[in-house]
């Protein structure tokens, strides 16, 4: 039924004109058709293959329902005015008791919407408290819980992200519950990047890793068991890909980073499931701000130390006023430059920095990507339609992807990513189609591309070259190169989604 709209529109041309057109000209002519009428749009976005999602943090990936029901089932307590999760013991569920067991939302409307609203950006208005702030508050409140379903997390994000035909995501986590950060606490900081390193592997690093790589394999099991995965009642999201990004807590003291920053290094290394490591928390902050070169030279150090590890970076999540402006000036060039940034998440600010055309171009020719988050730098940074740089970007050839950043706090999904960069910035299907190869090219994953050429027409790759992509099987050549790459196993597969999608029409 969504697609009725397509025949009047079929029989209404030319047979010849019809004859002539590949399926992704007709795919791109019907959303033509339908751009201006939002129903019709959010149904061909929901179905439209969107590869992966490279930009996401799995506690801001959830829902407030779910965590409300995870910490029920662990009998937590919340606290009536700030709505954060509280161990036990609970108040009863009389009103206005200060502690009340979570449960006890379940049968009093207006506890339960609070909490929502305090653990999302749901019903927040600009006022005393800015959005920027409402956001990052919220994990405070409800991470007792999170913390404690890891796999019941995985479960429920990557089957919500299949069911809107996302097929891979890197979850960017904290994966060794900051040990790495407390044993970089305990020894004495040094600038002496070599002599940490040597401390710290030492002292008890490897072996955190390796607990950290044990307690995912056993994650990951129980969240395939939740998705009933290889069984005939297999849920969607046990066709989904993910790999992991170890999550840097740069809000902390330098010893306690470097330890994180090497510990990222040595997962990625070891594990690979790890795919490399991202810098995390609020940009603006005073640690982040003041150690912002620090950190550079850090990651500058390790890359040389472990140079095939691969590194993106959360950079240029800043608006004018909300930092100096010296402040504004620098943050991506440091991060592509000094670094070693693959990707830029957010990239908001970069016409702030110094020569920022000459950034631009910069990134184009190193062919450094953009992980763009619209939804989340609305809320957080009020920065949207004119005011975000995604058309730049585009205009001078860097590499763009949608992705969703934290959707469950923001109350957002990777569909209504598509349709605000679609009503926002007139996008046309064969853009979209672009930004969602370039999400897998630009992913992590080991091996060799798909793809020999991505800047103009996708060229195949040698051993693919003269296959139908996706639409049929491969030949013995092309099916050996699959084989040992994984990275274009991934694209394949987008292609062949393509090939489905693009055949309705």
């Amino acid at each position: 039924m969504r697609y009725l709209g397509i025949l009047c529109l079929v029989v209404s041309l030319p047979p010849a004109l019809i004859q002539a057109q590949t399926p992704e000209q007709k795919t791109a002519r019907y959303f033509d058709s339908i751009r201006n009428q939002p129903s019709l749009l959010l149904a061909f976005l929901h179905d439209m293959p969107k590869g992966g999602d490279l930009h996401s943090h799995l506690t801001g990936a959830l829902y407030a329902e779910d965590i409300i029901d995870w910490a029920a089932s662990d009998n937590l307590c919340v606290d009536r005015t700030t709505s954060r999760l509280l161990g036990p013991p609970c108040d009863s569920c009389e009103h206005y008791t200060p502690k009340p067991a979570i449960r006890c939302a379940y049968d009093d409307h207006i506890l339960y919407n609070q909490i929502i609203d305090a653990w999302s950006m749901r019903n927040w208005r600009a006022g005393e408290e800015s959005g920027h702030d409402h956001f990052f508050a919220t994990f405070d409140k409800f991470g007792l819980a999170a913390d404690n379903h890891v796999p019941e997390a995985i479960a429920s994000v990557i089957n919500r992200a299949a069911k809107e035909r996302v097929q891979y995501i890197e979850f960017m986590r904290t994966a060794d519950g900051r040990a790495a950060a407390q044993l970089g606490a305990k020894l004495d900081w040094s600038d002496d990047y070599a002599k940490m390193c040597e401390q710290l592997l030492s002292q008890g690093l490897k072996e955190i890793g390796t607990a950290t790589s044990e307690t995912l394999a056993a994650d990951e099991a129980r969240a395939r068991t939740e998705l009933k995965c290889g069984t005939n009642g297999a849920e969607p999201g046990c066709s989904v890909t993910v790999r992991y990004l170890y999550q840097v807590l740069r809000g902390l003291p330098p010893g306690s980073v470097f330890a994180q920053i090497l510990l990222g290094f040595e997962l990625a290394s070891s594990d690979p499931r790890f795919v490399g490591l991202n810098l995390v928390m609020p940009e603006d902050w005073y640690v982040p701000i003041h150690d912002f070169n620090q950190h550079m030279a850090m990651l500058d150090y390790l890359h040389g130390v472990y140079p095939k590890v691969h590194i993106t970076l959360h950079a240029g999540e800043l608006a004018e006023g909300l930092v100096k402006p010296d402040d504004l000036s620098f943050h991506v060039r440091a991060s592509v430059e000094r670094g070693h940034a693959e990707r830029i998440g957010h990239g908001v600010d970069i016409m702030l920095e110094k020569d920022p055309i000459g950034l631009m171009k910069e990134m184009a020719a190193r062919n450094v990507m953009v992980e763009v988050n619209l939804t989340s730098n609305d809320v957080i940074l009020g920065i949207s339609g004119d005011e975000h740089p995604l058309p730049v970007y585009m205009k001078y050839g860097v590499p763009v992807a949608l992705s969703t950043d934290d959707e469950g706090v923001a109350r957002s999904d990777m569909t209504h990513e598509y349709f605000r960069a679609v009503e926002s910035y007139h996008l046309t299907y064969t853009e979209l189609k672009r930004m969602t190869r370039q999400s897998i090219e630009h992913s992590f994953l080991s091996g060799q591309s798909l793809w020999a050429e991505t800047k103009g027409t996708f060229k195949p790759a040698a051993a693919c070259v003269s296959n139908d992509l996706g639409k049929t099987k491969p030949s013995a050549v092309c099916a050996k190169f699959l084989e040992a790459n994984e990275h274009a196993r991934e694209q394949w597969k987008l292609e062949a989604a393509f090939a489905a999608f693009e055949n309705k029409f």
